[in-house]
């Protein structure tokens, strides 16, 4: 309904509340006199009601009007004095005083607690503790990292944790506490605010922590901006040397070296993309590993240590490997900070030297022989046999494709090759083509042609989005696959949802066929891991965890830095799996020391084995590692011992002088070696 000039009527409700809305947004005044006002309309009227109707009340008008008034004064505690006017007077404002500077004080400290309260949420306090690990940025390793630092062993479990990230301070505890859950031996610590600012960075004491670590964001900016915070800790801390170890992830080799500069000379950069690829290819061919590379690199077991290598001056390697009854040692860090991974049996193990072992814990490594425990008649003394040339298939791609197509070229045997079939654009030549050293391939992933110095690489495209299209792939020429999902905000979806749906494809093909096919993925997210259909035989990276297992290891011990650089990279030696029928006669039963003597006559140092039986749990697969010397076991042709060896029949890249911009490209996975010249401390 409207007026009759057309307007719309206005209810008399709707007049009275616009008429309270203008009233409150004029000023304090105004409101604190309607306060008054309304407080009045109502306490004098009910005061005198009450008065008018106690029978006791005085019989006199002025007598009554009087304890109206002392009733009403009582009630807003304005004073109950009585007498002449001048007294009422000045008992009222008295009574308004007060009730003004009792108002005041409790406003004042209501907004100031109420202030202080919105600060601590915001998480823009500061943080004064000592020794304290800081976490910079939020990324998918963060979970990761703060989980495995709770869960490190007593000396080596920091106290404080504190994370500083541009993320809400109570949704980073809720993300925490979800994912890691309640810390009871540590306090983790969330503050709010970007890294990259000097006074924000400041509030975190970054110079009184232990270690500092730099993650990177999911954002296409997130290199730069791991630059920026390692800039801005440079500012905080200064230009000396006498800083917190900074260590520090990016995604894109171009931008570790500026990363490796802004950290200083304690700072280690982390290559996060190319950690994956070679994780990736490390697994093809070596069902399992991913399992154990998950064990080595977490801490709810055993990992590597440091330990003292006293006993054994003078004397050869090999005589370590049996001399240590519940731990297995596979190296040696010299006093200079070199690491020996798997030396020969005839090295000499110097004064000032340290033992690298697999054990429990840093103080439960004992010395004692274990020789006796060697059955000499259950090692098998032929020579194992050589793997022949792989045939992969590699489905779809992202941006760490190139990287592990890199990888697979440089570990592949004569005679390999790889199809890569993507969805829509082809990112490399048709036809096949030639590899090159790794630093000769540019960074978009299209190898330029070269000598045959590595497998042949087949580039097609199809519509992998359809279901129709992965179950009419021919497997049968295939020795594997290596499945990688697309970048994440390449879709509306998540990265990891085209994965499965492709395992689950894949899962299906097998059933048809009847052959399976080992299959090597990668997820984003970890709790996707369990739903992936794939069968034992399979490996499954998750990226985020693994290099967050990585970086909470080298944030524990950075003498180990460049043992896991070895590890995981191309050359040198790695983890693998080998038939326990390399080692010990199949259907025997032989102590665990004995396999350690046979993988030693053959250069390798065995930390572990995976047996395939009936007792083969769903949790550990089968896998045991660091068992002890003494532990008995019947050695059947499915088993497997691993151990860390150095692939000899790997080809060899022919090697190019490097320059200024090729050492990015020729230093190692993570740059976690320290800087040149820099023993590890």
């Amino acid at each position: 309904m409207g007026t009759g000039d057309g307007r719309p009527r206005v209810s008399l409700r709707e007049w009275a509340g616009y008429r309270f809305d203008r009233t409150l947004a004029r000023s304090t005044g105004t409101l604190m006199g309607w306060l008054v006002i309304t407080c009045l309309a109502i306490v004098v009227p009910v005061s005198t009601l009450l008065v008018w109707t106690d029978p006791g009340s005085p019989r006199s008008l002025s007598g009554r009007l009087t304890a109206a008034w002392r009733t009403s004064a009582e009630t807003l505690r304005l004073g109950a004095a009585s007498g002449t006017p001048l007294r009422l007077v000045l008992s009222a404002l008295l009574g308004l005083v007060a009730l003004l500077c009792v108002s005041t004080l409790v406003g004042v400290i209501t907004t100031g607690l109420a202030e202080r309260l919105a600060e601590l949420s915001r998480g823009r306090s500061t943080v004064l503790e000592q020794g304290h690990v800081l976490v910079l940025g939020w990324s998918d390793q963060v979970t990761t990292v703060v989980g495995e630092l709770v869960a490190a062993q007593a000396p080596r479990r920091p106290r404080v944790i504190v994370v500083l990230a541009d993320r809400d301070k109570a949704e980073m505890e809720q993300v925490l506490t979800a994912r890691v859950g309640p810390a009871v031996r540590t306090r983790i610590i969330c503050r709010s605010g970007p890294a990259s600012d000097p006074d924000v960075l400041a509030l975190v004491s970054p110079r009184a922590a232990s270690t500092v670590l730099v993650l990177p964001s999911t954002e296409p900016t997130a290199d730069a901006e791991v630059l920026r915070v390692l800039l801005a800790l440079r500012a905080v801390l200064g230009e000396g040397a006498d800083g917190p170890p900074v260590l520090a992830a990016v995604r894109d080799d171009r931008y570790r070296a500026p990363a490796r500069l802004a950290a200083g000379p304690r700072g280690t950069v982390l290559e996060t993309d190319l950690v994956t690829a070679r994780l990736i290819a490390q697994c093809v061919g070596r069902p399992g590993l991913s399992l154990v590379l998950r064990d080595l690199l977490d801490f709810a077991g055993d990992e590597f240590h440091l330990a003292d290598a006293t006993a054994f001056q003078d004397g050869p390697f090999g005589a370590t490997l049996l001399g240590h009854p519940n731990s297995c040692v596979v190296g040696v860090l010299t006093p200079d900070g070199r690491t020996l991974l798997n030396p020969p049996a005839d090295t000499v193990v110097g004064p000032g030297s340290r033992l690298i072992v697999l054990a429990r814990d840093d103080d439960s490594t004992r010395v004692g022989d274990c020789g006796h425990l060697v059955d000499d008649s259950v090692i098998v003394a032929a020579p194992s046999e050589r793997d022949g040339p792989t045939r992969l298939l590699l489905l779809g791609w992202n941006r760490r494709a190139p990287l592990v197509v890199r990888q697979l070229r440089r570990t592949a045997r004569p005679g390999s090759f790889v199809d890569v079939l993507t969805d829509s654009v082809v990112p490399g030549p048709r036809e096949p083509e030639y590899g090159k050293p790794e630093h000769g391939t540019p960074n978009d992933g299209t190898p330029e042609h070269g000598p045959p110095a590595g497998p042949d690489v087949r580039f097609r495209s199809a519509a992998l989005s359809r279901p129709e299209t992965l179950l009419g792939l021919d497997l049968g020429p295939y020795d594997g696959l290596v499945v990688l999902g697309p970048d994440g905000g390449a879709g509306p979806d998540h990265p990891d949802d085209w994965t499965l749906v492709t395992l689950l494809a894949l899962r299906l093909l097998e059933e048809r066929t009847g052959r399976e096919v080992r299959v090597v993925t990668e997820l984003i997210d970890d709790r996707n891991r369990p739903l992936a259909p794939v069968s034992t035989a399979s490996d499954v990276i998750v990226s985020g965890m693994l290099t967050g297992l990585l970086m909470a290891q080298i944030a524990q011990n950075r003498h180990l830095a460049p043992l896991f650089d070895e590890l995981f990279s191309a050359e040198g030696s790695d983890v693998c799996l080998r038939p326990a029928g390399t080692y010990v006669r199949p259907g025997a039963e032989a102590t665990f020391a004995t396999v350690v003597a046979a993988a030693r006559d053959r250069g390798e140092c065995a930390i572990g084995y995976r047996r395939h039986d009936g007792r083969t749990g769903r949790a550990d697969q089968g896998i045991r590692l660091n068992p002890s010397k003494s532990e008995r076991h019947v050695w059947n042709a499915e088993d497997h011992v691993v151990v860390v060896a150095r692939d000899r029949d790997l080809p060899t890249a022919p090697s190019e002088p490097a320059d200024a911009t090729d050492e990015a490209d020729v230093a190692t996975t993570a740059a976690v070696r320290p800087r040149h010249g820099q023993p590890a401390d």
